[in-house]
């Protein structure tokens, strides 16, 4: 009996660097931050042409130690981008292709039978590297889906009673096609709210579209490695030592009550269109992702205008619409926009340490 194998690729084994009793590695300070934000997007961009929101959207992820779902048509360079991402940073990477017939033991792995010793190993599947791309997630059944829920949130996986954690950092992306329906299960909600941020990627530019052609008619260009993974550990702390000002929370907070109670911020209108408004992980990762942004635009704190701009991508796969503003065609992201052009928002002044006395 012949098992069935996803389709992956390692670049090496994983390293223990981060994980476990690791120590810490060195903080870096504001300037050397900066400085590698920068090449790392000058790296990333060496390669993908355009698509400037979807590589900042995935370092925001990923300083921010959440996980991407990317929807598009295919042919957008969504492989391509993770894979870079990894190569960068001087993680490893790891791409499965989501099928029908594929079993959860075909990700996380399965214990083995060796009769020569007459016991039973432990083989581990794709899913432990620092890079996990999961290609048409939306193709497997349920059961393979709900496979990803540990790892994903608890960065673990159970095989026989036992734990392996996987190696830090881990950071998953997955994609999906919205186009094609036959042979498609779709995510279920508490799946897709694992994803910190949903993003849709559009077709390139007439002019963008030259450049790909240039770049990758004859010898594609190659990302060099930026930093290591101690470093980009480093840079993750660095986001978590961002300052949110009260009102930069408060603002998270009020976006994601307009989901779930629109009539109190002047959005009636919005309530038979809402079944379901978003979950806390929506208000906990839109502060997350406001200090990751707000570090790769080089500030040492959060500013509304950083809640706004990771909104859509935070917001739009968690809201659950009517039948009834499925039928007017409403999509989340009209939703998400009322909102985001109704919520005020108290700004911040540049230096908010001042003010304490």
């Amino acid at each position: 009996m012949t098992e069935t194998t996803p389709h992956a690729h390692h670049a090496q084994p994983a390293p223990p660097s981060g994980g476990g009793g690791a120590p810490p590695p060195a903080p870096m300070d504001d300037v050397a931050a900066a400085q590698t934000v920068e090449r790392i997007f000058f790296e990333l961009r060496k390669v993908i042409v355009g698509q400037t929101r979807l590589l900042e959207r995935l370092l925001v992820g990923l300083l921010a130690r959440g996980h991407c779902l990317l929807e598009s048509v295919p042919g957008l360079a969504k492989t391509l981008a993770a894979e870079t991402l990894a190569n960068v940073v001087g993680g490893t990477f790891a791409r499965i292709q989501f099928t029908p017939d594929l079993l959860p033991s075909d990700i996380v792995g399965t214990r083995i039978y060796r009769a020569s010793s007459e016991k039973f190993d432990v083989e581990l599947g794709p899913v432990f590297v620092n890079f996990l791309l999961t290609d048409e997630i939306n193709r497997a059944p349920a059961k393979v889906q709900s496979a990803l829920l540990e790892v994903m949130q608890e960065r673990q996986v159970t095989i026989g009673g036992v734990t392996h954690p996987v190696p830090n950092p881990f950071f998953v992306v997955a994609t999906q096609n919205p186009i094609e329906s036959e042979g498609v299960y779709q995510l279920p909600d508490a799946q897709r709210d694992r994803f910190m941020m949903k993003v849709v990627l559009e077709h390139p530019t007439p002019q963008e579209e030259l450049v790909i052609l240039d770049r990758m008619a004859v010898a594609p260009p190659v990302a060099q490695q930026v930093i290591d993974l101690d470093g980009l550990i480093a840079l993750q702390h660095k986001a978590d030592a961002v300052f949110v000002d009260r009102s930069v929370a408060q603002y998270a907070v009020d976006l994601v009550q307009a989901t779930r109670n629109p009539e109190a911020f002047g959005l009636a209108d919005l309530r038979p269109s809402i079944a379901l408004g978003a979950s806390p992980r929506a208000t906990i990762n839109l502060v997350r992702g406001a200090r990751a942004l707000a570090l790769i635009r080089g500030r040492t704190y959060a500013t509304p205008q950083d809640v706004f701009d990771v909104a859509p991508e935070v917001l739009r796969h968690r809201l659950l619409l009517t039948y009834d503003a499925l039928a007017r065609d409403i999509t989340p992201d009209m939703i998400v926009n009322r909102i985001l052009a109704t919520v005020p928002a108290t700004w911040v002044s540049p230096k908010p340490n001042d003010a304490v006395g």
